[in-house]
């Protein structure tokens, strides 16, 4: 299905009256922007101002409420307004830990000051918030705790601790703290956690032992503590010391804890003319560990440079006032953007669809691969095409002046590499904040620009010297011509729901269930996982659809069809007119063939804790 559709709009895009059709004679695929729109983006982006405010971003330890992250959402607001952007303001949102936004329980405020872990009989100093603030899991909390080291594994399991007493001790492990903090801390005494964990498996994966990845605690466990992160290289020379039966102790001192606080929220528009009601949104993710440079302070940047571009070329002339109002939003992950659209219904009204930017500078060190990702079967748009279509362009710019020295649009910064783009088209994958808008709660198409994989996500590495000015011209053109484009088009239907295929079924199978109105969002948000929790209250077993190995094998792309995505588009597909057995054919479609039992009893599930209803 998703072919045809393809076909049908790359033949013919629907615009504005004035806006039409052209191409300039050097590339044969016809754009739906005129050459002179086009040259004049090309022009006047710049991927050198934009990594310029990258490095003022990556100064800060980001994490959600914390004064780090208002201090990135100032400077933000500040250039904002600096380049000309109307109603700039930082948006407030209560998060104590208690509030629901939809389906995001709020996570308290983080805030961390200091915190050191040493060797004490070395006298070396193992870790350090000051010099990595990566070091410190995320939600530690305050302590002074001088105590023997245990050698755990990974942790998560009761034999990872027999014959072992870690009461009063620190424990190193190789899973991540919120993993092993409910059996290590509270169930067995332990009073800290020291983690090697790795993440984000790729061909480099443990390459580079040096690495510090970021660590997590859980944002709602009782059992309060703390966890430092070190490296695979810190680590092994830690269990080998173990292993020759000395004892290591270890000195913590860590000023930090959650606290009632708020979500902060960046936004800024762009005033539309004929229809400036109706909103194109630009999206990104402002928090993160520091320095978090490809992710994602690349993707705040583009979005910025995009405003500042675009304000300006309306301002000298060289482009129309857009009919529709650009709206520029800097959020928390995902936890912010489930936020915005509960507290904020007029705006989910108003927004047609976005453009999402997580990760869109990694430059050749990095080994990024950039993808414009499509949205998901179950929310057919011509927006993705529209996207596809500048991303091929550049792709074929960008690789004839590579290759010859010459392009008509080669948009190669100064400062940056003359590599070609190499954009990949790619299907729906989760992993950002385009998944909130597409979820069936709110229904905005999200044109989706990302780099994987990233050979330095979440560790001290992701640097702004890692980062092209290059890479983010390019992906500030496609966003700002997409988006451009979109808020000029004539089309009425953004979306429209694909038929249902296949026999409707009999038994359970014929079954059919609808959303309800309540609770807004995906079920598992940031930091918390709606299903889970409230099918734990509820007594609900955990559906087989979570459980190892209950999906075959099939081909598929990369980071796409694991439980999680079945479980996303399963909900859905959810429209109260597919049976249960064309929403498992629908799903099977699109990652790979599934048990129409496991969609049964996953949607039956849903309706056990009030998300879906059965329909009569």
């Amino acid at each position: 299905m998703r072919l045809a559709l393809e076909g049908s709009f790359r033949r013919a895009f629907l615009v504005a009256p004035g806006l039409l059709l052209a191409a300039a004679p050097a590339y044969a695929q016809k754009l739906p922007l005129p050459e002179k729109d086009i040259a004049a983006l090309a022009q006047e982006l710049s991927g050198e101002t934009a990594k310029r405010n990258l490095e003022g971003i990556a100064r800060f330890h980001r994490q959600r409420g914390s004064e780090g992250f208002r201090s990135a959402a100032d400077l933000v607001a500040e250039r904002a307004r600096a380049y000309g952007l109307s109603d700039v303001a930082i948006l407030d949102f209560p998060a104590d830990g208690k509030i629901f936004y939809g389906t995001q329980r709020s996570r308290p405020a983080w805030d961390a000051e200091s915190g050191e872990l040493w060797d004490v009989k070395a006298n070396r100093k193992l870790a350090s918030f000051e010099a990595e603030p990566v070091a410190l899991a995320e939600d530690s909390e305050s302590a002074d705790v001088t105590a023997a080291l245990v050698d755990v594994g990974q942790g998560t399991k009761d034999a990872d601790y027999a014959g072992k007493n870690v009461k009063g001790k620190l424990v190193l492990t190789s899973a991540q703290p919120g993993a092993v903090q409910e059996l290590a801390v509270g169930k067995l005494g332990a009073a800290g956690i020291v983690s090697s964990a790795q993440n984000q498996r790729t061909a480099w994966w443990g390459e580079d032992e040096n690495l510090v990845r970021w660590g997590h605690l859980d944002s709602f466990s009782p059992h309060k503590t703390f966890a430092f992160m070190v490296s695979l290289k810190t680590a092994r020379a830690l269990r080998e010391r173990l292993e020759k039966g000395e004892e290591i102790r270890l000195h913590a001192t860590v000023k930090a804890g959650r606290h009632p606080g708020k979500y902060q929220i960046v936004t800024a528009t762009i005033p539309g003319a004929q229809l400036k009601e109706e909103e194109i949104a630009f999206s990104c993710h402002l928090d993160h560990q520091r320095p978090g440079a490809n992710d994602n302070a690349s993707g705040c940047v583009t979005i910025l440079e995009v405003g500042r571009t675009l304000q300006n070329l309306i301002g000298e002339g060289k482009l129309p006032r857009p009919a529709r109002t650009l709206r520029f939003l800097w959020p928390p992950e995902i936890e912010g953007t489930t936020t915005l659209l509960n507290a904020r219904p007029d705006l989910v009204a108003r927004i047609k669809a976005v453009v999402h930017m997580d990760m869109v500078g990694g430059g050749p060190v990095t080994k990024a691969v950039f993808h414009v990702t499509r949205g998901p079967a179950s929310l057919p748009s011509f927006v993705h095409d529209v996207a596809w279509a500048f991303a091929g362009f550049v792709n074929d710019e960008s690789y004839r002046y590579a290759a010859t020295g010459s392009a008509d649009h080669p948009l190669a910064a100064p400062e940056g590499g003359k590599e070609p783009l190499l954009a990949q088209d790619s299907p729906f994958t989760g992993g950002s904040d385009h998944v909130v808008y597409q979820d069936s709660s709110f229904r905005i198409p999200a044109i989706y620009l990302n780099d994987w994989p990233d050979r330095y996500i979440h560790t001290n590495f992701d640097t702004a010297a890692n980062i092209d000015p290059t890479k983010l011209l390019r992906a500030a053109f496609i966003g700002a011509a997409s988006g451009y484009v979109l808020a000029n088009s004539s089309r009425s239907d953004w979306t429209s729901r694909p038929a249902a295929d296949g026999p409707p079924g009999a038994g359970p199978a014929g079954l059919v269930y609808r959303r309800k109105p309540e609770p807004k969002g995906p079920m598992t948000v940031f930091g918390y996982d709606y299903f889970a929790d409230h099918a734990k209250a509820a007594k609900i077993a955990t559906p087989k659809l979570f459980q190892e190995r209950a999906i075959p094998e099939a081909p598929r792309a990369p980071e796409t069809g694991g439980p999680e995505d079945y479980a996303y588009e399963i909900l859905n597909f959810a429209d109260g007119k597919r049976t249960v057995q064309q929403i498992r054919d629908a799903v099977s479609a699109e990652y790979g063939p599934v048990d129409v039992a496991l969609v049964g009893e996953y949607l039956k599930a849903l309706a056990a804790i009030g998300v879906l209803e059965q329909m009569r």
